[in-house]
C-alpha cells in the first residue's frame, strides 16, 4: 500500500495540487482550515424568526424562514401567551421576545420569552421587564440592530392608562435568564419604532411617536447608545421625514432605517433609507418596498434584509415577505409569504444581523 505524507495543507483559497493516482493513504501533520465566507453559510445558521402578530386577537404563532434562500415562512412554535408589538433580539443561539400587547386590558405585558432558534418548539420563560409595555423596540428589533452578542436592550414602549409613551431602556444578558435591569433613557419618550440597528458597539433607534395630548407627536430623530455603557441616548441624525410604525434592520456596517410607516397613525410609505453605523449623520435613500405599508417588521443576515407583513390599506394586513441586499441600494424583491396576513410582528435571526460568528 502506498502512503503519501503531507506536511502542509493550504486552505481552500490556496492552490490545489494534482490528483495522485495509486495513493491509498494520506497522512497530514496540519490542521484543516474552516471555510470562510458569509456567516449564514458557515455552520448552517441563517434562520430568521418572526414572533406573534396583530390584529386582535393577538397571536402566539412563531414562524421561521431561511434567510439565504427564498420561500414561504413555516411554523416554528408558539409564544407563552398571545401578543403583538413586542421587542425581539437574538444571540447566535437564542431568540428573545420582550413585552407586547395581548389585545385586551391591561393592553401590555412584562413577559420575556426565549426560544432556541435552531430547534422548533414553544417559547420558554426568560423573566420580566422592569415595567410591562407594548409597541417597544429592541436593540436589534426584527433582529436587526445593536446588541454585542451578550447583552440585549429594550427601549421605549407604551403603557396605555399608566403614563403612555416611555423613555426607559432595559437590558438583559442573553445567555442567562432573569428579569431585565435598568440601562438608561432615550432622549424622547416614544413607541412604534418597530426595529433598530447596530454594529456590536452601538444600538440605534429611529423614528416612532409619542401619543400625547392634544395630538400625537411623530419623530424623525435617530438616537444611539453604547451597548456596554449604561446611560442616556445621544443624537445620531435624522430620517428624511417624521415616521411612526416604521421598522429597521442591519448588517454590521450598514443600517436600513425608516422602512415603511409614515406621519400620522395611519401614514404609509414604501421608503427604505440607510445609515453607516460607525458614522453619525442623516439618512440616505436606499430604495423602495413593493408597496406602501405600516406596522411591518424585519430581520437580517450579513447580506440580506428581510421585511415581513404590515398593513398596506387594501384594506388591511398583508402576508408579503420581501428582501433587499444590504450592501447595495435598490428596491425590494419578493421572498415568499407568511402563513397569514399580519402586522405588528417581532423578528430576529441567529446570525444576529451579520454579527454572529
Amino acid at each position: 500500500m502506498s502512503e503519501l505524507r503531507i506536511n502542509n495543507i493550504t486552505d481552500r483559497a490556496g492552490s490545489s495540487g494534482p490528483i495522485i493516482a495509486g495513493v491509498s493513504t494520506v497522512t497530514s501533520t496540519s490542521h484543516m482550515v474552516m471555510p470562510s465566507g458569509p456567516t449564514e453559510m458557515r455552520g448552517g445558521r441563517g434562520r430568521g424568526i418572526f414572533f406573534a402578530n396583530y390584529p386582535a386577537p393577538s397571536s402566539d404563532v412563531i414562524e421561521k424562514i431561511e434567510i439565504a434562500t427564498t420561500g414561504n415562512a413555516t411554523d416554528f412554535g408558539d409564544t407563552s401567551e398571545p401578543r403583538n408589538l413586542g421587542a425581539s433580539f437574538a444571540s447566535s443561539t437564542r431568540g428573545i421576545l420582550a413585552g407586547g400587547q395581548p389585545g385586551a386590558s391591561p393592553y401590555y405585558v412584562s413577559t420575556i420569552d426565549f426560544v432556541i432558534i435552531s430547534s422548533e418548539g414553544g417559547a420558554n420563560d426568560f423573566g420580566d421587564l422592569t415595567k410591562g409595555r407594548s409597541t417597544l423596540i429592541s436593540d436589534r428589533g426584527a433582529c436587526g440592530g445593536g446588541n454585542d452578542r451578550t447583552r440585549g436592550l429594550i427601549a421605549g414602549g407604551n403603557t396605555p392608562g399608566d403614563g403612555g409613551a416611555r423613555k426607559s431602556i432595559d437590558f438583559v444578558t442573553m445567555a442567562s435568564t432573569g428579569d431585565s435591569s435598568d440601562f438608561g433613557e432615550l432622549i424622547q419618550q416614544r413607541f412604534d419604532f418597530n426595529g433598530s440597528v447596530g454594529n456590536g458597539v452601538r444600538a440605534i433607534f429611529a423614528g416612532g411617536y409619542s401619543q400625547t395630548s392634544p395630538a400625537a407627536t411623530f419623530f424623525k430623530s435617530i438616537e444611539t447608545v453604547n451597548v456596554q455603557t449604561r446611560g442616556t441616548a445621544t443624537k445620531f441624525g435624522e430620517l428624511s421625514a417624521t415616521r411612526g410604525r416604521t421598522t429597521s434592520t442591519s448588517n454590521s456596517t450598514r443600517g436600513l432605517v425608516g422602512i415603511g410607516g409614515g406621519p400620522g397613525p395611519t401614514g404609509r410609505t414604501d421608503t427604505i433609507e440607510f445609515i453607516t453605523l460607525s458614522t453619525e449623520g442623516n439618512v440616505t435613500d436606499f430604495g423602495n418596498l413593493v408597496s406602501s405599508v405600516l406596522g411591518t417588521n424585519a430581520t437580517s443576515s450579513s447580506t440580506r434584509g428581510v421585511v415581513a407583513g404590515g398593513n398596506d390599506g387594501s384594506p388591511a394586513q398583508i402576508n408579503v415577505i420581501q428582501f433587499v441586499t444590504i450592501a447595495t441600494t435598490g428596491n425590494a424583491s419578493d421572498f415568499g409569504d407568511l402563513s397569514a396576513a399580519k402586522q405588528g410582528l417581532s423578528g430576529c435571526s441567529d446570525v444576529n444581523g451579520g454579527l454572529g460568528d
